[in-house]
């Protein structure tokens, strides 16, 4: 699938499954990569609880130190983007699409610059855990 920048720093994939079985899917795949969950966020039940409408939309939070802490190492403050995110939503022509921080862009946000291969890993885990997830 090709990536389309949607906001600045943000990378989205359209997903052919729903946004609760795209949040799965994720998780089933990072898990199996030895990623650890942190949480999976339901912004639509969030949004219902309190009367007001939001399509569906899910935030996955998940991590894997060793490579969270090799970008900390070399710049503390990234910590405020990790642990990493997907946000899955419905859009307002109903596609649902995966998104993600760029890895790069958050790297020349925190100037980043001793850690490319790291970098260079992350994008391409993210990328291809969203491709499968989207892929029907």
């Amino acid at each position: 699938m090709t990536p389309v920048h949607a906001a600045e720093g943000m990378i989205s994939v359209q997903s052919s499954h729903s946004v609760p079985d795209t949040v799965t899917r994720l998780e089933q795949r990072l898990g199996a990569a030895g990623f650890r969950i942190f949480a999976r966020i339901d912004h639509g039940a969030g949004a219902k609880s309190v009367d007001m409408p939001l399509a569906p939309t899910e935030l996955l939070i998940f991590g894997k130190p060793e490579a969270g802490t090799l970008l900390m190492q070399s710049q503390p403050t990234v910590g405020i983007e990790l642990p990493l995110k997907y946000l899955v939503w419905e859009d307002g022509d109903g596609k649902v699409m995966i998104g993600w921080n760029d890895p790069a862009w958050l790297a020349a946000r925190h100037a980043i610059t001793d850690r490319g291969p790291v970098v260079q890993k992350i994008q391409g885990a993210l990328q291809k855990f969203a491709n499968e997830a989207a892929q029907s």
